[in-house]
């Protein structure tokens, strides 16, 4: 083995140092030391997304290697380490980054809950089964092996029922860790017997050497929808999305909000990933599969949506449709649909996070959770009305916020590939999002309520966490503009 290898793996080795650094100090800290936890834990991520952001070509033109490595991870040319159990692309190392951007804006947000003298007794078991979780994901992005790849899948969904469960002293809380555990469990075991099929029928689980030995034979197509149904657990796509909105609801907010933005970001890179290295001689199986996973996934998660009150059960069914949209870069299988694919979890994280973030200060503030009791909000509290307001209108795709951008391109996407049918009933689906939508901003800006939520001012750590979120989606927004109108001028379009 050439150790001189480990250098590339510069984001698990740094994700891994943070949570020793951290677990030493949840350990060894004094009672009066650790009540600045959640600040040394945001600095230390912080640090971490920063000596993570360096694109992966540069860490190779570093070691002179960068000549061999392509921007696409379905390629030949991507760099492979340790026999092709590890490989490392561009779009990989930036997908991390979002995620532990998205886990740092997460943090920032917890402070508040994790402050209730009801919640736990150690803050920092928090912070560290988190972390565990990302470093799952990373190992499930970069994976070149079935092993390392369910390895990575495991320890990003087992810490996943422990967070779920966290607010112990809360009944809907465990009630949803229960839940979650065991349809994890399920979805779990039918992943692994799809890989133990696919194994059967190659002869290995090394990504680079499986599709020689793909021939599109029923046992294959079988182990790859066996394959699939683990993943789409993750995703919580249709008819896989039962356990969402009742862990949605059931777990505390900030945990909610990791698994509607990084946990399923991750899995949607890793599926895409794995479709185009291991399936590539199954295309048309697996993309009739997707074609109606993501019409059943957008249309029924939107129509449940519309009947929803309570405002967590409301974000489930959001975010299922989200992941449905998210399934139009993914079915296209081209260099389009990844870089969408990457851009639209960006976007996603932001108007998401911005959204759970103000659910999260005023379900702590006042206990409530359901769209009726936001009725005058903006009166009372018109800097969180107008946050809310921000990340509906970018989750709805309204511009020029940037979600409308990150709809566009993933539409594009699957319009380039021929999918103009599943692109027209996607628009469809998107005139529903819009009404549901808008029904929180009425609520918000137009319903009057006499009993409205009082005012009151958050903490300054969730303040910048909506700050940051806000500023995302605007500038994304602004970005994504400027870029088409450059696009239209060097093109003479």
């Amino acid at each position: 083995m050439d150790y001189s290898h480990f250098i590339y793996l510069k984001e698990e080795l740094s994700l891994i140092a943070v949570i020793v650094i951290l677990f030493l100090y949840d350990i060894f800290g004094s009672r009066k030391s650790l009540n600045y936890f959640q600040p040394v834990a945001c600095l230390l991520v912080g640090i971490h997304v920063l000596l993570t952001c360096c694109p992966a070509r540069a860490t190779l033109a570093i070691f002179g290697d960068a000549a061999i490595i392509d921007q696409a991870p379905g390629t030949a040319s991507a760099y492979p380490l340790y026999s092709g159990m590890y490989n490392l692309y561009p779009l990989g190392s930036i997908i991390k980054s979002i995620l532990a951007t998205g886990t740092l804006l997460i943090f920032l947000q917890a402070r508040g809950w994790l402050e209730e003298k009801q919640t736990v007794i150690r803050r920092g078991e928090f912070y560290l089964i988190t972390l565990f979780t990302l470093l799952g994901m990373y190992f499930m992005i970069a994976a070149g092996n079935f092993l390392l790849f369910y390895l990575g899948l495991e320890l990003a969904s087992i810490p996943v029922a422990t967070l779920v469960a966290f607010d112990k002293f809360r009944h809907r809380s465990a009630e949803a860790g229960a839940k979650y555990i065991l349809t994890a469990i399920f979805a779990s075991g039918l992943s692994l017997y799809g890989i133990s099929l696919i194994y059967g029928t190659t002869g290995t689980l090394y990504f680079a050497d499986i599709p020689a030995a793909v021939t599109g034979a029923p046992l294959q197509v079988m182990a790859f929808v066996f394959f699939f149904a683990g993943l789409a657990f993750k995703l919580s796509l249709v008819p896989f999305h039962q356990w969402t909105p009742d862990v949605y609801e059931g777990a505390p907010t900030s945990v909610t909000a990791y698994l509607s933005v990084i946990s399923k970001g991750a899995a949607a890179f890793a599926l895409m990933a794995i479709l185009c290295k291991v399936f590539g001689n199954l295309v048309e199986q697996w993309q009739a599969i997707l074609f109606w996973t993501t019409i059943a996934t957008i249309t029924v998660a939107n129509l449940f949506a519309l009947r929803q009150q309570n405002l967590k059960r409301f974000f489930a069914y959001s975010s299922i449709s989200q992941a449905g949209y998210i399934m139009l870069g993914v079915i296209s299988g081209s260099a389009l649909g990844m870089t969408s694919l990457v851009y639209y979890i960006l976007v996603y994280m932001f108007s998401n996070l911005a959204a759970f973030g103000v659910i999260t200060i005023i379900e702590r503030r006042s206990g409530k959770e359901t769209i009726d009791d936001y009725n005058g909000l903006y009166s009372t509290n018109p800097r969180l009305s107008v946050v809310m307001m921000i990340a509906l209108f970018s989750l709805a795709g309204i511009p020029p916020f940037a979600g409308f951008f990150s709809k566009f391109f993933v539409f594009a996407a699957a319009v380039e590939q021929g999918y103009y049918w599943l692109v027209f009933i996607a628009l469809i689906n998107t005139v529903i999002a819009l009404y549901y939508y808008l029904r929180v901003v009425k609520a918000m800006f137009i319903n009057k309520n006499e009993t409205a939520i009082a005012g009151f001012r958050s903490d300054g750590y969730t303040r910048l966490g909506l700050i940051a979120c806000s500023a995302g989606i605007l500038l994304l927004g602004v970005l994504s503009i400027v870029h088409g109108e450059i696009h239209h001028y060097s093109t003479g379009w």
